[in-house]
């Protein structure tokens, strides 16, 4: 029997020969789904959207009070101090008022006495009306009790007036709060002797509030015709005012208008002084958006994954502006009808998955030229 004697040198030679089916084989099982094909994406449209125009406001209250004495007296009692919260019709301070109590006492005593003369003036009248029905009594009598009587009738009524003046100069030693409210400064200490219209203590109300804003002359023929302001609170939320009221008058010196906002309701978190942002619809415009998942914050850099046509996953830097509801608006980065993926962070998985498979495509593709070479 003859042997088959190979050569060394052609052994190389057969084992590339018969991996070369297997590598075949491998090929043919085609290429694997794309992740990009799976993601889920959405186009960059066009919306007509308000135009505004943005302008700091200040919040002031619509009650603020300064509450002051109303009759001349000593300050016996404070009761309450700065942050202090007080309801409707409580007691703020109080003067001494034994002075107006005598002075109570006095009219008392006086319309007593008035009462007293009228009854007498009256029988004494009666009294001689029947004598001269009875011609017992000369006219002039009778002229004379007639005007007794409306004297004594006049000094009643004087009597009356000035109890009740006194009474209410006694009601003016206790000092009420006029709504409820804060307590913002107190402009007396207790042992001081107040007069008529000396500042006692200062409140604001919270349960009402609004915003002034200085508005440029350019912009008040679209608040006037428009008539539609947003006002952005400091906890993001964004309320429109139940009333718009612009003065009538510009000041001088910075060609500006004063536009008094109403907040309809109480606002939490929110005080007199605040600066907030407010934006004054002047017309409408076109601006490009998209759904605000899709929008991705990369330490400084805000972009989207825009998923390009042959399947390509693209990280593209883009300026934002404003949301709008479930949108936001890019205002540069993005063209319209581009797709872009609703799930960053699937968009982040395939685009690693992509930039790995071109890696190593690129790799095979160096290694196989070297090897032909």
């Amino acid at each position: 029997m003859n042997h088959l004697r190979l050569d060394s040198r052609l052994l190389p030679v057969l084992g590339l020969l018969l991996v070369q089916p297997a590598f075949a084989a491998a090929d043919d099982t085609g290429p694997e789904t794309s992740p990009a094909t799976t993601l889920e994406t959405a186009s960059a449209t066009l919306c007509t959207v308000p135009r505004e125009y943005r302008l700091d406001g200040i919040v002031e209250a619509v009650n603020r009070t300064t509450v002051s004495a109303q009759t001349q007296g000593q300050v016996e009692q404070i009761l309450y101090d700065v942050d202090d919260f007080v309801e409707k019709g409580d007691v703020l301070a109080r003067l001494r008022d034994t002075e107006h109590r005598a002075r109570v006492a006095q009219a008392a005593a006086e319309l007593k006495s008035a009462t007293a003369q009228l009854d007498r003036a009256r029988d004494e009248y009666e009294r001689v009306e029947g004598l001269f029905e009875r011609k017992s009594a000369s006219a002039s009598e009778m002229d004379r009790v007639e005007a007794e009587q409306a004297a004594a009738e006049a000094r009643l009524e004087a009597a009356q007036a000035a109890l009740e003046q006194a009474q209410e100069q006694l009601g003016y030693t206790v000092i009420r709060a006029p709504y409820s409210g804060i307590v913002t400064n107190r402009h007396v200490e207790q042992g001081e002797i107040a007069s008529p219209g000396q500042p006692v203590m200062s409140g604001i109300s919270l349960e009402e509030l609004r915003v002034i804003v200085d508005v440029p002359q350019s912009v008040i023929p679209a608040v006037r015709e428009i008539g539609e302001v947003n006002v952005y609170l400091p906890d993001g939320q964004v309320v429109q005012p139940h009333r718009i009221t612009v003065f009538p008058f510009a000041d001088m010196g910075s060609n500006t208008f004063k536009v008094r906002l109403g907040l309809a309701e109480q606002m939490t978190d929110l005080f007199p002084g605040m600066f907030v942002k407010t934006s004054f619809v002047t017309g409408e415009k076109q601006e490009l958006t998209v759904p605000k998942q899709a929008v991705v914050y990369r330490s400084e850099v805000t972009g989207v994954y825009v998923v390009e046509d042959d399947g390509d996953v693209r990280l593209r830097q883009v300026r934002v502006g404003r949301e709008l509801g479930d949108d936001q608006v890019v205002l540069s980065g993005l063209t319209e009808g581009e797709a872009v993926a609703l799930d960053p962070i699937a968009a982040g998985v395939a685009l690693k998955t992509q930039t790995r498979e071109k890696m190593k495509a690129g790799a095979d593709a160096r290694g196989q030229g070297g090897h032909d070479g």
